[in-house]
């Protein structure tokens, strides 16, 4: 049987790294935000639709979706967000139940899902792991490895969901507060549990 997993972490909070180590250990991994830019590239119906929803200003002269620029401006404003959502969530869906109908039977389906607590479908899988770090620690990575201003750090984590309201889905909590090596054995432990239910 497949077990359905949803896995999702704040920004920053290493989900990206927790992730890759369950598509190591053989979880079928269903990347939501690589779907998300998939639905929305060069030729697509996705791409149209935010075109015709936010004018030809967000495209790049090469006529690809200009991220950054889109980003900027869903972040600033939670209308422009929900607009978008509304046309990129339907496809983002319909294209994992495609990749999920196709994994095996007895398949441990991971659905990579960043803003699984803001969409209210963490009642649809098995089970939902948690990637968690304190906030501070989260600012502190984006500073740091990703060159963001604290104000942008701080800004892009407000537009999240909060800590509490991922941890109250969870029914596993995978901690990123330590090593890699520590977040690989905790990884390790909830996967055996959830591949001895497939």
């Amino acid at each position: 049987m497949t077990v359905r997993v949803g896995l999702t972490g704040g920004i920053a909070s290493g989900k990206s790294t927790v992730s890759a180590i369950l598509a190591e250990l053989g979880a079928v991994v269903i990347d939501a935000d690589a779907i998300a830019r998939e639905v929305v590239a060069q030729g697509t119906s996705g791409l149209e639709a935010v075109v015709a929803e936010f004018g030809p200003g967000l495209l790049t002269p090469g006529g690809d979706l200009d991220r950054p620029a889109m980003g900027a401006l869903v972040f600033a404003d939670a209308g422009a967000r929900k607009r978008l959502e509304a046309i990129i969530h339907p496809l983002v869906h319909r294209r994992s139940a495609e990749l999920e109908a196709a994994a095996d039977a007895d398949a441990v389906v991971v659905h990579d899902i960043p803003l699984l607590a803001e969409v209210g479908r963490a009642g649809s899988f098995d089970a939902v792991m948690v990637v968690d770090a304190p906030t501070e620690v989260r600012v502190a990575r984006m500073v740091g490895d990703r060159g963001w201003t604290r104000e942008e750090a701080e800004s892009r984590i407000a537009a999240q969901a909060s800590r509490e309201e991922r941890l109250s889905i969870a029914t596993h909590v995978v901690d990123n507060t330590g090593s890699l090596d520590d977040l690989r054995r905790r990884v390790e432990d909830v996967y055996a549990e959830l591949a001895a239910r497939a």
